[in-house]
């Protein structure tokens, strides 16, 4: 039934729409990569979380992609993708409570018993107007799809909410070994090439050194909430990070009076 299923809201203007276009479009994505040398010390990294951009796939999926090279040797059982609402405001945090996520490639089971167990420590309500469009999210179902063919999701989604609850989720979260987690944002909005890159500094140095406090030096990021809970989780686990890419759209369409940034990491 379709009311079980989380219809695909943004496929052909974010991703395309057809699965063969999404398969070629992450494997030219793979391609890119491989054509930049991987320092040995990071070659055998198995994230336990990953940050990445949502925007569309022509923008941003090359730097998602980079990320997602490192989580597909995860073996996670499950995946929770955790972004902020764009479209609809409210107070907390939204699970996905439907049976499936649709993609391009087919649909993704969503692990309703975990999420029903979590949503009753942690107090995840259902928003479905928060899911219906939501991006942050959906553009992440289809790598999960390439990259984690048998693998359950569950999607959250944050709206106003405390940053301490939303760390504290995730680091329950991280505790369970069978889980991967996903933290969707985009940096900086609409300054030219140079501002942006002076925002998006402060983004990345916080996620280098794992020192939320740098957040407040200027970072604009459009899903920091989760930015800042996955930082103070981090620092709780003793987790180490790494910087994957940052580019901005200008990398893409050579524009730079008003350019959104991207940045990718995992930690470990």
């Amino acid at each position: 039934m379709a009311s079980h299923i989380r219809k695909a809201a943004v496929q052909g203007s974010f991703y395309p729409k057809e699965c063969a276009e999404v398969k070629a479009l992450i494997e030219k994505f793979k391609q890119e990569l491989e054509t930049i040398p991987v320092s040995p010390e990071i070659q055998n990294i198995i994230p336990k979380a990953v940050i990445v951009p949502h925007a569309g796939y022509i923008y941003s999926g090359f730097t998602a992609n980079c990320a997602y090279q490192f989580l597909k040797r995860s073996k996670a059982k499950r995946i929770i993708v955790i972004g902020p609402s764009h479209h609809y405001y409210f107070k907390g945090i939204s699970g996905s409570y439907y049976e499936a996520y649709e993609t391009p490639c087919g649909e993704i089971p969503i692990d309703s018993p975990y999420l029903f167990a979590l949503a009753k420590q942690f107090n995840i309500g259902f928003e479905p107007q928060a899911h219906a469009k939501e991006h942050s999210t959906e553009v992440q179902m289809p790598f999960i799809k390439y990259y984690f063919p048998h693998t359950k999701v569950i999607e959250l989604i944050y709206g106003d909410m405390a940053v301490k609850e939303l760390a504290n989720l995730i680091l329950a979260l991280l505790h369970n070994k069978e889980n991967a987690v996903i933290i969707s944002s985009d940096l900086s909005h609409f300054h030219t090439l140079e501002e942006a890159k002076a925002h998006d500094f402060s983004c990345l140095r916080a996620v280098d050194t794992i020192d939320a406090k740098i957040l407040k030096q200027g970072c604009e990021a459009c899903g920091i909430t989760g930015l800042h809970a996955m930082l103070l989780a981090a620092k709780e686990l003793k987790l180490s990070s790494k910087l994957l890419d940052y580019r901005t759209s200008a990398d893409a369409t050579g524009e730079t009076k008003s350019v959104v940034g991207y940045m990718s990491a995992m930690f470990y």
